[in-house]
């Protein structure tokens, strides 16, 4: 009886290993575009101190060190990237280093921007108040959070189907309804919602977009990276004044290529 008991709690073993096996090796494995996709909206408090005092002086800190340090002064902007909980927009595998001063993959080759190249990028819009603002290249929404801190219209559109699905839910439950998103090729802006007073490009073409200067108001401003993909870009602030556009280089940046067929 004893010797049966044995064999029927090894071969149960048996298939329990072989289980393991099978989910670690087919349907049990997660792609990182999966994760990238759908990262939990809320980290758990055993993945990070998110709550309460603790992430304020974290964000407190990368207001200082990172932003004001460096030049921004834009008291609207300063507010705008104390308030966007940067936590919530990078996945749970990079918690540990939301309030870093360097960008961070979100999956699908893409990242989320450096906390200073936002704040500085969102002060050369000089938006305000009823300002309507296109971000191109959603991303993981952390951009548009921050616009829609400083104005209430906010449009945003991202050619990657699971980043512009994953954004604007993230974005609407993190309360920011002010944003509207969509799947769109950004290099064609969002024309259905444009003039805009300002647009604000997140990724880099090689290439001045003929339809995002169009969609802009007269004396609006249009922030955007331009050079080669793989390269260092140069970073344009564009005015228009009339039918004349007025172009401002501020130096290099280094972005994603802004991707499609344009």
């Amino acid at each position: 009886m004893r010797r049966k008991v044995t064999i029927v709690l090894a071969l149960g073993l048996v298939l329990l290993l072989a289980l393991g096996v099978y989910l670690t090796m087919g349907r049990g494995k997660v792609k990182e575009e999966e994760v990238a996709a759908f990262p939990s909206p809320s980290p758990t408090p055993t993945e990070a101190p998110w709550e309460g005092d603790e992430v304020g002086r974290l964000r407190e800190s990368m207001v200082r060190s990172q932003i004001e340090a460096r030049g921004v002064k834009d008291s609207q902007v300063l507010e705008a990237v104390r308030s966007a909980p940067r936590h919530e927009f990078v996945l749970p595998r990079y918690l540990d280093q939301a309030y870093a001063d360097r960008p961070l993959p979100i999956g699908y080759g893409q990242t989320i921007s450096q906390p200073y190249i936002v704040a500085a990028m969102t002060e050369l819009l000089q938006i305000e108040e009823g300002d309507k603002i296109l971000e191109v290249g959603t991303g993981s929404g952390y951009q548009a959070a921050v616009l829609a801190e400083v104005t209430d219209e906010v449009y945003t559109v991202e050619i990657i189907p699971g980043l512009a699905e994953s954004a604007a839910k993230r974005l609407k439950q993190l309360g920011y309804t002010q944003v509207q998103a969509a799947n769109l090729d950004g290099y064609y802006g969002w024309e259905e919602h444009a003039p805009y007073n300002a647009i604000i490009v997140t990724c880099a073409p090689d290439h001045m977009p003929p339809p995002l200067l169009e969609q802009l108001k007269d004396g609006g401003r249009l922030v955007i990276p331009v050079g080669p993909p793989g390269a260092y870009q140069s970073l344009w602030l564009v005015k228009r004044e009339g039918d004349e556009f007025r172009y401002e280089n501020w130096g290099g940046v280094a972005f994603v290529p802004l991707t499609g067929e344009h």
